[in-house]
């Protein structure tokens, strides 16, 4: 069986926990994320199994997530979106998530299907991602959204986002806020450059009984910081990060992500990595032992 010691227990000691986003295959063959995710077991404490990201389609988040849970004995933190499903089509997937052991979940309203490979569909958005946490709170409680009891609650960490670099935060930390009253625990942010502004975030929510990991994008070139700077609401790439990755290039985006790592360990919750598809920049940034990093390539 899967080992209980995790991730919910783990936050719950302080201790600094790290999570890595993996993207599901597009296909019935689940063996691609697979190998990704193997390296990581028992070097990251979770990974996340995105929706359907950028509404483009891949393989569900929950079926993944149990694969990942059963067959490599790593948790997972499975996405859950509002674009695809009505209120009843959100509580079955959640009691059947429940019911595959797969207990974390990432609430999220969703990307519009026209940003999409299928951008003729309609999206659903009959609730945003604080009355989805809301939600997944009432089965914790043992009942669905009409009052009606379940014949067993579910237990799920319920977790959120938030963006650490929005313009106005003010309105960010009371969204956030929101979150933790109807249920979140947990955040994942979008990515941070620089500790000050993880710094400043973290000072502004310390009084909310949430645990916040910061999101860590090791950047490959000057170009790709710019198109965060110009596409990315709210993510902000400082001039100074952008001169080191145009002098050194993916070297100087995986040792800004080290050192903010090691920033990171002295003050928050722990740390959620994005590798956009570059799985040899995680096993860098945590310095894992380099016979993985082959095996990555």
């Amino acid at each position: 069986m899967y080992n209980v010691h995790g991730l919910r227990e783990k936050l719950a000691l302080g201790k600094f926990v790290t999570t890595v986003e993996l993207e599901p295959p597009k296909g019935a063959d689940p063996l691609p994320t697979m190998e990704a995710a193997k390296f990581l077991r028992g070097k990251v404490d979770a990974v996340n199994i995105a929706d359907s990201p950028m509404a483009t389609l891949r393989m569900s988040p929950i079926a993944l997530a149990h694969i990942v849970q059963e067959d490599l004995g790593l948790e997972a933190i499975f996405h859950l979106t509002c674009r695809d499903r009505n209120l009843l089509g959100l509580q079955s997937e959640l009691l059947g998530a429940a019911a595959l052991g797969v207990r974390n979940i990432l609430t999220l309203t969703g990307d519009s299907p026209s940003r999409g490979d299928h951008p003729e569909v309609k999206g659903v958005f009959e609730t945003d991602s604080i009355g989805l946490a809301r939600l997944a709170e009432r089965l914790n409680q043992g009942y669905d959204l009409t009052g009606h009891e379940l014949n067993g609650p579910t237990r799920f960490l319920i977790g959120g986002v938030a963006n650490p670099g929005a313009e106005d935060l003010d309105a960010e930390v009371a969204k956030l806020a929101a979150k933790v009253e109807v249920g979140v625990r947990f955040v994942q942010t979008q990515p941070v450059f620089d500790i000050e502004t993880a710094l400043r975030f973290w000072e502004r929510t310390r009084h909310l009984p949430v645990h916040i990991l910061f999101g860590l994008l090791p950047l490959k070139s000057a170009r790709q910081a710019r198109y965060f700077n110009e596409k990315v609401p709210g993510v902000r790439v400082g001039e100074d990060v952008i001169q080191k990755v145009e002098e050194g290039g993916r070297a100087a985006g995986i040792a800004l992500c080290r050192e903010l790592y090691g920033g990171l360990r002295e003050f928050a919750a722990g740390a959620h990595l994005f590798p956009i598809g570059d799985l040899r920049a995680v096993y860098e940034i945590l310095d894992i032992d380099t016979d993985l990093r082959r095996a990555a390539m």
